[in-house]
């Protein structure tokens, strides 16, 4: 059982051809409000390739609350954990336009998880194969259940954006921890090899199109990424997160959970949305099963 303690936002997104200047309006081609959250992205990236996941997190008593506990029930990832709290939930409004993005993140309700929640729930904590994390609720809280995990023996991932967040005494109770190469730059102040060998079989570098690396204690191993057509990366890297958790619970070794990983981020990046393209295991197994 995978739980995941994170954020849970709706995303506002708005296209436009061109972005507003200073003081100007503009009209825009698309709005749409989307689920998103890194914390929910990661359960339901874990709960749609067959993990029995559970949520751990804020929201508010609004419609955007109802909707964004809506959707994990319909994704299947358990919500005894989501509390509704006064106040709004959060909200990323993201603009869209000349190829690029624009987007000004309100925590929301996220500000509120609190180590209490985290003792409210220890008995999930307690009955879980891996925790996930991520940076995106308090920092107090984070190292709270890091502390609390450890105490307990459960294995924790932590995804550490944004990485601004990232205290360097945490990675004593990190058992996974899964940057990009810019993050790892950011948390270690040291080159991306020197980082691997510090850290073997726990430090996971996602490498974009090229797949991600770790070192295994004798040797660096790069597990390549796989050959997609790009609609839209939003979410790739929660669908990785999501993924390498799930093969690692399922007992699959390491290399081999990071490859499977790799291939339901590829997958995910075919569709528009960072959850309308996370995979089915069905769908990852024929990606592999086509790579050989």
């Amino acid at each position: 059982m995978i739980t995941v303690i994170g954020s849970a936002n709706m995303d506002l997104v708005v296209g436009a051809e061109n972005f507003p200047n200073q003081g100007e309006t503009v009209l825009g081609n698309v709005f749409d409000t989307v689920p998103g959250g890194k914390g929910a992205n990661q359960a339901i990236a874990a709960a749609r390739l067959g993990s029995e996941t559970h949520m751990v997190a804020c929201v508010g008593n609004d419609l955007f609350g109802t909707s964004i506990v809506n959707n994990l029930q319909q994704n299947t990832v358990g919500v005894t954990g989501v509390a509704t709290v006064d106040g709004a939930s959060g909200i990323a409004n993201i603009l869209l336009s000349e190829g690029d993005n624009r987007i000004i993140v309100v925590p929301g309700a996220n500000s509120l998880l609190m180590p209490a929640h985290i003792d409210e729930i220890e008995d999930l904590i307690k009955r879980s194969d891996l925790v996930m994390l991520q940076l995106e609720i308090p920092i107090p809280t984070v190292v709270y259940t890091l502390a609390k995990c450890q105490a307990i023996g459960v294995p924790v991932m932590l995804n550490p954006a944004p990485a601004r967040g990232f205290e360097l005494d945490m990675m004593p109770s990190i058992t996974y921890l899964t940057p990009n190469e810019t993050e790892c730059e950011q948390i270690f102040g040291m080159d991306m090899v020197s980082a691997l060998e510090k850290y073997p079989n726990r430090l996971i570098i996602t490498l974009g199109n090229d797949g991600a690396r770790f070192f295994d204690g004798e040797k660096h191993v790069i597990v390549e990424g796989f050959k997609t057509h790009a609609v839209d990366t939003t979410g790739a890297g929660d669908t990785f997160n999501g993924a390498l958790a799930h093969g690692i619970v399922a007992g699959m070794e390491l290399e081999r959970a990071v490859r499977f990983a790799n291939a339901a981020a590829s997958l995910s990046v075919e569709k528009f949305g960072a959850q309308g393209g996370m995979p089915s295991f069905e769908e990852v197994a024929a990606r592999l099963e086509e790579s050989r």
